[in-house]
């Protein structure tokens, strides 16, 4: 069985106020990116699929950097890894800014910033949730963490978009290269005592018995393929929609006004996720959030498309957007305990961003080479039914393990 969560150390409201603070700053900024796909292409020369693929090895680097982030995390605290990722996504914000070439912008907006939302977002923060908060309020706590993301879409991606419009969109750069700092002092509100020093809790497994462990075992697979369907879609659109409707003839601020309508109605709805995935099976609400997905996505296409349009779509998808994050990691802690949630979480994650990786790279890719965004939006479609049926036969019951040795 699990271990036992130890009693809380932390309060309730500094873990909340501070991880959700540090997940709006970092998600929010990250989910604005889209707004530069075409100030950076025109100002540089470049393709959309050169910008697209930046991002998407951002999303890669992400889930790689994120299983390692969620491994220190949970031996040494978190405390050091969301310092550690604030000073990089400065350090990718300003060579994202600064790059002269498609090479040096891969690696500062692809592999530093992709690094520094390893070490700044919901992977590591909610590893603090599962150890500090009881597993009662364990879900509901992680829609919350979740919701402060979606404010921070619908907070940030405005600012962005203002700041692109009045400074020129390297100055933006650079200013959210500042402001992103703000995470490292809010980090201090979740140094976890148990962590002091270079003394970590004691576990039941050590980190390769549990990575086999999960890997080995079918639900967490099956999570980790509805994860992969989640981030395929959510990229895409974050990423390529601006630009799709400008194709279409629709202004800038259509865009904008988009994202932000996602980021809003996604704070409801990562907050009512996480509230249900208290009371509900966690695997029906996911397959309800997949195949929801693909009927919005089905008739968006298929409506005549029009600012009104756009923001019905947006408002609908922003229920759905992140609100397989609490209930996914939810299933992880219940199934498997809170010892090493922060690496399982990575791991579940990377799955994630490896459809990110898929989404961003094929919607520039199949632009360049069709003119349309066509294909990939039926893709998101089809994926999402596909998700939805995986989810079902998730087994949320804790695992059952053999007793250790006496005096192991």
């Amino acid at each position: 069985m699990p271990n036992a969560p130890a009693s809380p150390r932390l309060s309730m409201l500094q873990v909340l106020a501070c991880g959700a603070a540090i997940v709006t700053l970092s998600m929010g900024i990250r989910h604005g990116f889209g707004l530069w796909l075409q100030p950076i292409t025109q100002a540089q020369g470049w393709t959309r699929e050169n910008f697209a693929f930046a991002i998407a090895i951002q999303n890669l680097a992400w889930g790689c950097f994120g299983i390692f982030a969620g491994m220190v995390a949970d031996r040494f605290g978190a405390f050091r890894v969301i310092v550690g990722g604030a000073l990089l996504y400065a350090a990718g914000l300003a060579g994202m800014a600064l790059a002269p070439t498609v090479f040096t912008f891969t690696l500062t907006a692809g592999i530093l910033i992709g690094a520094a939302q390893a070490g700044t977002t919901y992977a590591v923060v909610y590893g603090i949730i599962g150890r500090q908060i009881d597993p009662a309020r364990r879900s509901w706590a992680m829609g919350v963490a979740a919701a402060a993301g979606s404010f921070g879409q619908f907070l940030m991606v405005p600012v962005e978009g203002l700041l692109i419009a009045n400074l020129g969109w390297q100055q933006a750069l650079l200013a959210l290269s500042l402001a992103v700092l703000l995470v490292a002092p809010l980090a201090f509100g979740l140094r976890e005592p148990g962590f002091a020093g270079a003394a970590a809790p004691r576990r039941e497994q050590t980190i390769m018995q549990a990575l086999r462990e999960a890997l080995k075992y079918p639900s967490f697979q099956l999570l980790m393929a509805g994860y992969f369907v989640c981030g395929f879609q959510v990229v895409f659109i974050g990423v390529h929609m601006p630009s799709y409707l400008r194709d279409k003839g629709l202004s800038p601020q259509v865009a904008s006004y988009a994202l932000a309508l996602i980021g809003l109605f996604n704070v409801f709805g990562t907050y009512i996720a996480g509230v249900l995935g208290q009371k509900l099976a966690k695997r029906k609400i996911l397959a309800f959030i997949y195949i929801a997905r693909s009927v919005a996505i089905a008739l968006f296409l298929a409506l005549p498309l029009s600012p009104l349009s756009v923001y019905l779509f947006s408002a609908v998808m922003g229920l759905l957007w992140l609100s397989t994050v609490p209930v996914t990691n939810a299933s992880v802690a219940g199934i498997f305990g809170v010892s090493h949630l922060s690496m399982l979480s990575g791991f579940v994650f990377f799955s994630h961003q490896i459809g990110s990786f898929m989404g961003v790279w094929l919607g520039g890719l199949l632009y360049d080479r069709t003119g349309s965004y066509d294909i990939v939006w039926y893709i998101a479609i089809a994926l999402g039914v596909f998700a939805a049926l995986v989810n079902l036969p998730v087994r949320e019951a804790p695992i059952a393990r053999a007793p250790l040795p006496q005096g192991a």
